[in-house]
């Protein structure tokens, strides 16, 4: 298949997809629709809310959700509806698509791996912090529900899909929400380790998905308003999106995407995993395609937690670039054979009886996973100093981070697929390095939608590799110790406008094949071959263990079970 047929059947898929939270979910639209069977649901974006309402109104449908993150609003309208409405133009209809999140003992070894224990012991445990985690919903119990100084944490309890706010009951019918939560904050412990990496932090439950783990674009993005609305009245700062959708349009046509962009704007860290959908490139999903956003994939320790030269990337992780010539992921944090909290009683549990210790505990593998390992340290990075901005974050995760390299020292893994390498937090917190992360972007003149980018890396069509400017097909100049400038003075992880000295400006078509380097269009008619490495030398992945898919009788859900 060319490339260019790859990336015309990405982003011209049909109207639903499944959002595949990185663990794995998906929720049913909230309310009935206005003719079962007729009536569909869309997603109708103007000048604001109260204008696209009255024309919502005007041709009879039905308001479900009020968006004004993204000047919204999500209704139910019959063919007849909708195609009266799409004629009075002024507005962006887009689908409301469906969104899925992917989804023994207590001995959790993923606060070690990641540096997390050592600051533990300095006292930093994220205290003070509040984390927002859109997810499945959360269950209540004791160590999620105080802090490591045993007090009360769970601030609030928000149920995006029917717009209220909860009780301080449990609400995760499905377990992944309760999953993730576990392993960013959990307070609980086995002997003198924490079992949670920030297990000081506050926490802000949001449920967005459902008992089957299924949501839609409607909810998430009602999640993302009610963070945004609320963000200062509880101190979110950090916020954990554990799933990922197929990309159907460019980054900044999304509205998932220009949600998750404006509450990146206000000043709150977004993490997101990259998806379960690797070893093959081009596979990041929404909304880890946002170039702003940390985009994380997933390792394992290959069960020797103080070995690190057996580590590996996990063959399920997502790999880049984008569509748009981002390198994503932005890092990779532990993500296989994650033990942490979850009721007996949750969906995932009853799928998978024997990941499950009868107890409180189950382990899973994915980029869900590893996503929540990195929002955990964050949090940690916050406590330490609460003046960081999210690019400051970012850029001082990346500095820190460890390539992954081979025996001869040479990069196990090339950039699209580990990105800086895997996450360190001990030297996340001591590093002092600013500015070497979303270089060149503006995300204000992003949400706004009056200018927008593409990234650093390029297409050869005679090599058929993916490739960065100045830095050549073997990846030179990286730092095996730590840091992600491939080349000094120009990071791979800068931004640029689509065309040298000309940014993109909104309303201006992008030309289909318009090459990315001067005669070597980046969409091309060469095939791409399957399976072969994008840097000489350079295998697609190097994994001792095999990762398998669990399904349900509808999809695959992207829940990663690590083969004993």
């Amino acid at each position: 298949m060319s490339l260019r047929t790859r990336i015309a059947g990405w982003l011209g898929l049909g109207a639903v997809a499944a959002l595949l939270l990185s663990g794995a979910l998906a929720t049913q639209p909230s309310q009935a629709p206005v003719a079962a069977g007729i009536a569909e649901s869309v997603i109708v974006q103007g000048k604001d809310v109260a204008t696209v309402a009255e024309l919502v109104r005007g041709v009879g449908g039905e308001i479900t959700h009020e968006l004004g993150i993204i000047d919204a609003v999500a209704v139910r309208l019959t063919p007849e509806q909708l195609a009266r409405l799409r004629q009075r133009g002024g507005m962006r209809i887009h689908d409301n698509r469906l969104a899925e999140v992917a989804g023994s003992n207590p001995d959790t070894e993923y606060p070690t791996v990641a540096g997390a224990e050592a600051l533990h012991g300095q006292g930093i445990t994220g205290q003070g912090v509040t984390v927002a985690v859109v997810d499945t919903g959360y269950f209540y119990n004791k160590d999620l529900n105080k802090n490591a100084s045993n007090q009360n944490r769970v601030l609030v309890h928000y149920d995006a899909i029917q717009d209220q706010t909860l009780s301080w009951t449990s609400s995760d019918d499905y377990g992944h929400g309760t999953h993730v939560t576990a392993i960013t904050l959990s307070s609980g412990k086995d002997g003198s380790k924490y079992n949670g990496v920030a297990p000081g932090a506050d926490l802000v439950a949001i449920k967005a998905f459902g008992a089957d783990g299924i949501g839609t674009y409607a909810d998430v993005i009602r999640g993302l308003d009610w963070i945004l609305t609320h963000h200062n009245a509880y101190g979110i700062t950090v916020a954990n999106l554990s799933f990922s959708a197929l990309p159907q349009s460019y980054y900044w046509e999304d509205p998932l995407n220009q949600a998750v962009m404006e509450v990146w704007q206000a000043g709150i860290v977004v993490v997101a995993s990259a998806g379960n959908g690797g070893p093959d490139p081009m596979t990041v999903g929404v909304p880890g395609n946002v170039p702003y956003v940390i985009t994380v994939g997933a390792m394992s320790d290959n069960h020797t937690v103080t070995d690190a030269t057996d580590d590996f990337l996990g063959s399920f992780s997502a790999t880049g670039p984008t569509v748009e010539g981002f390198v994503k992921p932005d890092l990779v944090a532990p993500g296989g054979h994650m033990v942490a909290m979850m009721e007996s009683t949750a969906q995932l549990a009853l799928d998978y009886p024997d990941k499950h210790d009868g107890g409180a505990f189950f382990t899973m593998s994915g980029t869900s996973q590893a996503a929540a390992v990195v929002t955990g340290v964050v949090a940690l990075m916050l406590e330490d100093d609460p003046t960081l901005t999210p690019d400051e974050v970012k850029c001082r995760l990346m500095d820190s981070a460890h390539a992954f390299v081979d025996g001869a020292g040479d990069l196990a893994y090339n950039p699209l697929q580990q990105g800086a390498g895997v996450i360190d937090a001990v030297a996340a917190l001591s590093s002092t390095r600013a500015g070497c992360a979303n270089a060149g972007l503006d995300v204000a003149k992003d949400v706004a939608d009056t200018e927008h980018y593409a990234g650093p890396v390029r297409w050869d069509d005679i090599t058929e590799t993916f490739y960065v400017p100045g830095v050549g097909y073997d990846w030179d100049g990286y730092r095996a110790a730590g840091g992600f400038s491939w080349t000094a003075g120009s990071p791979w992880v800068s931004g640029s406008p689509w065309v040298s000295g000309s940014p993109w400006v909104s309303g201006s078509p992008w030309v289909s094949g318009s090459p990315w380097v001067s005669g070597s269009p980046w969409v091309s008619g060469s095939p791409w071959v399957s399976g072969s490495p994008w840097v000489s030398g350079l295998p697609w992945e190097v994994s001792p263990h095999t990762w398998i898919t669990g399904l349900t009788e509808t999809m695959s859900i992207n829940v990663w079970v690590e083969e004993e």
